[in-house]
């Protein structure tokens, strides 16, 4: 059995594309369609002009939050409000967009596939790429909106694995067409992480500031109108914003960044003043509760 000699000797990257590829046509992916394809069309991403989006116009904008915000965004907000750092990232650029809904393009290591497989001593990014809609409501709080956020990132099966297993690996070719003719995002963004907490240990490496160079060719076409990274670094949380310049003003994606950090900071100020843990129905699964029947369950237990 594959997947039991995959357990038993960890795994190359061949064996794990081999079980992907099984599990890419089973009946737990092929019941994730109808999550994906409820993803509908959003607010449009405001441009300024209608210039060639290619790597050659691309530039860069670049935005930090301090050592101290950045602890604070790791530990308090995730003990107030029972998040990941994702949910508060995701919350910051909802609202920072000023949308009624955002349509985004989220990234993931693409790790999430781990039964019966034991990929730990691959090196690499594997890669998940999935759609998913953030809506805030008509809430105007970075606290308020955070619990929203958090419910349909938690809604999202296995991670969004099973999306790109749908449209590109389980053979349906009906699945597959329904999925290339879902809207397409505008926006992608990838939070790779602390990543200097993986090099602690070691004395031969270390992140390098100067850049890598170009890894495409300049003629190439930009998938995205803003593509964003994030990451933990030296202890601080840098985001790169990067855009053509033949479809924004640097101007207007600056304010955008900035725009965001500030609601960070905002949800980070709620999270020290807050004097109680903040619950959402994903806390309790078995439950089965809405938010309005959770907040009144709990009103009742703090009496």
């Amino acid at each position: 059995n594959l997947g039991e000699l995959a357990v038993r000797t960890r795994s190359s990257f061949k064996t794990w594309a081999n079980l992907l590829s099984e599990h890419a046509q089973s009946e737990a992916v092929v019941g994730e369609l109808d999550h994906w394809l409820s993803i509908a069309e959003t607010d449009r991403i405001p441009v300024d002009f209608n210039g060639a989006n290619t790597e050659e116009s691309a530039q860069t904008v670049t935005v930090t939050l301090t050592a101290e915000e950045t602890q604070a965004l790791l530990q308090d907000v995730p003990a107030v409000y029972r998040t990941r750092i994702n949910d508060a990232l995701l919350t910051a650029l909802a609202q920072a967009f000023n949308a009624n809904s955002l349509l985004i393009d989220l990234e993931g290591h693409g790790r999430e596939f781990v039964e019966n497989v034991d990929v730990t001593r691959t090196v690499g990014w594997f890669t998940t790429i999935f759609p998913v809609v953030l809506d805030c409501g008509k809430t105007q709080s970075p606290a308020d909106a955070l619990p929203l956020v958090k419910e349909q990132l938690r809604a999202i099966p296995k991670r969004g694995i099973g999306y790109g297993l749908l449209r590109y690996s389980s053979g349906d070719a009906r699945a597959a067409e329904m999925l290339r003719n879902l809207p397409q995002a505008e926006v992608r963004f990838n939070y790779l992480g602390q990543v200097d907490r993986v090099l602690l240990d070691s004395s031969m490496f270390s992140v390098t500031s100067q850049p890598a160079g170009p890894a495409q060719s300049p003629n190439t076409r930009r998938v995205y109108l803003i593509n964003i990274i994030a990451a933990v670094s030296a202890g601080q949380l840098r985001l790169e914003w990067t855009f053509s310049k033949r479809i924004h003003h640097e101007e207007t994606i600056t304010r955008l960044a900035q725009t965001f950090v500030e609601e960070l900071r905002n949800l980070i100020g709620e999270s020290r003043t807050s004097d109680t843990i903040s619950y959402s129905p994903s806390d309790f699964p078995s439950a089965q509760l809405s938010q309005e029947e959770l907040n009144r369950v709990l009103a009742k237990l703090r009496g």
